[in-house]
């Protein structure tokens, strides 16, 4: 979806490679840093997707995806870490989206009432790492 001013509406953005330029999936742990004050007036997601069926991934947790509603847990400068891997890192459970082993994914990254900065591209949103 790709509105074209700030306003009532969503952005999406997607991922299918990580920052290497590899598709991401299968045994890795990946980390995708939430810079502080995204460009939104509502909130954010990350959603997690089968590569195979372009559905929500099919986990054990039953969770495909992280939300800025949630109860996550910020960096010391606002940012926040949402890994995507068969296990969460220690400490950080509740910023985890499960994956399958032996399954590639992808991501969607929402805005909901995405503002100016993301139009203007003066927020950029970083790649997934691999960790």
């Amino acid at each position: 979806m790709a509105p074209k001013r700030p306003g009532p509406s969503s952005a999406y953005l997607g991922a299918y490679k990580d920052k290497a330029g590899k598709v991401a999936g299968r045994r890795y742990v990946y980390r995708l840093r939430v810079r502080p004050h995204p460009p939104i007036k509502l909130s954010w997601s990350v959603t997690i997707y089968d590569a195979d069926t372009r559905a929500l991934i099919l986990n054990d947790q039953k969770v495909a995806n992280r939300l800025s509603r949630m109860d996550l847990q910020k960096n010391e400068d606002g940012s926040v870490d949402i890994y995507c891997g068969p296990q969460a890192p220690a400490g950080f459970e509740k910023n985890w989206i499960a994956t399958v082993p032996g399954k590639n994914w992808f991501a969607y990254f929402r805005f909901y009432q995405p503002t100016e900065a993301f139009f203007d591209r003066s927020w950029p949103l970083p790649d997934f790492e691999q960790i």
